[in-house]
């Protein structure tokens, strides 16, 4: 499930590679980019829920309510859309890349078995919790929900733990080109586990939190300005707002961690053809024959991002032997995904900022347009933060699937027509994608009509249980 995100790029196999690399890429960094949208749905859109939840238990809040259970709703939806992305790149594992399977599954595959655990357990509750509303007493119903969340939590932690782990292989011995014997606390917990599961979860955040202040941003640009839609916009937006200042302080620290601990990856990063000091920071570009071509050169930059002097020395590409250099075209992808992602997560710490001085200044949020305008746009830019920081990840690994251990090109399938595989892939996700975009807009329709927040289910009780006196909209 995690394994090639930024194969994306659209380079050419290198001359004596196998023929089925370049399709067995591309189809994991399709499927990959696709089911990695919906994690921060499982992951966080469970959490803003319960915050409105929370709200309407605790201050008799119908309108928070009311949100909290369409979110449910809507969570539920994706969740089914994950499951059945999160079970084609498992079948996907095992199809394109045997030789990781083959030699290292013993090891690799023990986090996705934590991973089933926590998705079995995720799925259960999401159905008792939309079964129990009005069903259930609120409280146990709450906190029905508040398993959903920790379980979500818990399978992405588990699929982090595999990708880290591939990224810092350990917790296990060879023994004549196979995995002999494995250490399960160290493979789950390796050397950038705890790195990568902070970034992902605040990445989480941010993005379901900017995604639902934007649907609610937009309605209230068409006029839709009742309580209804300010505490659905303030509940996500703030979510978001809080998350993101963290977001640059843990980002900041990781690109450090990659400069000690997986140089190749940040010679990647700063598009750093030799190794030097006063080293500067390249904004933009493209790496071609091994020279960098259009950027825009901040001196000394590189080095003291790195070390906080200019005479901070930093490994170049030179320093990678030659034939586990990355491409050119792989280093440029590298380098332009981590600029944008950079860009965009600047650009949504100055809206939250912006945010902050609208409140300052004491100005209702509803009336200020073009803000809300920005709000539109900070969901979609929180999302494409989220890709281009997958891609940093996985392309900047690159030639290796397990580093120091396996390379990409000797894992890959040798047999079968890949490009075929791949094109019954993408038939198969528009579909889903297509009918599921179709379910989310009847929804909506229905909401905007008549509520549509009926509790009647096929197979169940007739009706909802009596509410307690003062426990209104539970």
């Amino acid at each position: 499930m995690t394994l090639c995100a930024g194969m994306i790029q659209e380079s050419l196999a290198a001359a004596g590679d196998p023929s089925q690399l370049l399709p067995a890429r591309q189809q994991m960094a399709f499927t990959l980019g696709f089911h990695i949208i919906l994690v921060p749905f499982g992951v966080a859109l469970t959490t803003l829920m319960l915050v409105a939840n929370y709200r309407g238990l605790r201050h008799g809040d119908a309108e928070a309510m009311l949100l909290a259970r369409r979110w449910s709703k809507v969570a539920a939806v994706l969740f089914a859309v994950g499951a059945i992305t999160g079970t084609v790149l498992s079948f996907e594992l095992g199809i394109l890349w045997p030789g990781l399977m083959g030699r290292y599954g013993a090891a690799f595959g023990f986090p996705f078995a934590i991973e089933g655990l926590f998705f079995f357990l995720e799925a259960i509750f999401v159905s008792i919790y939309i079964y129990g509303w009005r069903r259930l007493r609120p409280w146990p119903h709450f906190w029905t929900g508040v398993v959903v969340s920790l379980s979500s939590v818990g399978g992405a932690a588990a699929v982090i733990a595999s990708n880290s782990w591939m990224n810092q292989p350990g917790g296990f011995t060879l023994r004549g080109g196979r995995v002999a014997t494995v250490r399960p606390a160290e493979v789950f917990f390796n050397g950038a586990f705890w790195w990568e599961l902070v970034h992902m979860l605040l990445a989480a955040y941010i993005v379901a939190g900017f995604v639902v202040a934007g649907v609610y941003a937009a309605g209230m640009l068409r006029g839709r300005t009742s309580y209804y839609h300010r505490t659905g916009f303030l509940i996500g937006f703030v979510t978001a707002a809080v998350a993101v200042p963290f977001q640059m302080v843990v980002g900041d620290s990781i690109a450090r961690y990659v400069y000690d601990a997986e140089s190749p990856k940040f010679s990647a990063i700063e598009m750093l053809p030799a190794t030097g000091t006063h080293v500067p920071e390249t904004l933009g570009g493209i790496l071609r024959d091994g020279r960098v071509r259009y950027g825009l050169r901040i001196p000394d930059g590189a080095s003291l991002l790195s070390g906080f002097s200019v005479n901070t020395r930093v490994k170049g590409l030179d320093a990678i032997p030659a034939r586990y250099r990355p491409s050119d075209q792989e280093v440029t992808t590298v380098h332009l995904a981590f600029d944008v992602m950079v860009g965009l997560s600047s650009a949504l710490l100055l809206l939250a900022l912006w945010y902050a001085w609208l409140r300052w200044r004491r100005r209702p949020v509803e009336r200020q347009r073009w803000f809300l305008r920005a709000c539109v746009l900070g969901g979609p830019a929180a999302i494409a933060c989220l890709e281009t920081g997958w891609i940093t990840t996985e392309v900047g690994r690159q030639p290796w699937i397990v580093v120091g251990h396996l390379l990409t090109r000797d894992a890959v399938a040798t047999h079968g027509d890949l490009w075929a595989f791949f094109a019954a892939v993408l038939a198969v996700y528009a579909a889903v994608g297509v009918t599921a975009g179709a379910v989310l807009i009847s929804m909506k329709r229905r909401w905007q009509a008549d509520g549509g927040d009926s509790v009647n289910v096929p197979y169940g009780p007739r009706g909802p249980v009596p509410e307690p006196a003062g426990k209104a909209g539970a």
